[in-house]
């Protein structure tokens, strides 16, 4: 763990506030679920509660399928980092962070398409919990197929979540 030199109190309710350094850090937003945890130390840690990493063989098994039938590289994310790829350079993409371009259109809720790439949000109640993103083979662009096979990856993941 690395020490931050920040210390807070806990208020009359158990209330203790993250720093807003350390929000804008990790990109924990107002309404984000965290997950709670303790160690046999006594430390208790804070970890930003993913639920599509809770979704990780389906959403892999949905990259594979899609990147197989489609022939491009597929990408799922949640709002941190990229948890399932498939196709032409996975290993690329495995693990990285959500850059800001890739946050931006997850957080605007809309689908983005362009030459280049497919992205779909992946919206469970009304909420924004990661992507699915679509690169095409370097000779074939992306068309209506691709984009509904985002869409219905997108969906499907969601569904997941709400059951």
């Amino acid at each position: 763990m690395k020490a931050t030199g920040i210390v807070r109190r806990i208020d009359d309710l158990g209330r203790v506030v993250i720093p807003k350094e350390i929000r804008r850090v990790l990109r924990i937003r107002e309404g984000d679920p965290l997950e709670i945890y303790t160690s046999s130390s006594g430390e208790v840690i804070l970890k930003k509660y993913s639920p599509i990493n809770e979704l990780g063989q389906f959403a892999g098994e949905y990259a594979e399928t899609a990147s197989s039938i489609l022939g491009s590289t597929v990408i799922v994310s949640d709002t941190d980092q990229i948890v399932a790829a498939s196709g032409a350079g996975k290993s690329d993409y495995m693990d990285k962070k959500v850059d800001y371009e890739l946050d931006k259109i997850i957080q605007s809720k809309t689908s983005h398409q362009e030459a280049g790439k497919i992205i779909v949000p992946i919206l469970s109640h009304g909420d924004a919990i990661g992507s699915i993103t679509i690169l095409p083979k370097q000779d074939r662009s992306l068309g209506e197929v691709e984009f509904k096979a985002a869409e219905i990856g997108a969906s499907f993941l969601a569904k997941q979540m709400e059951h």
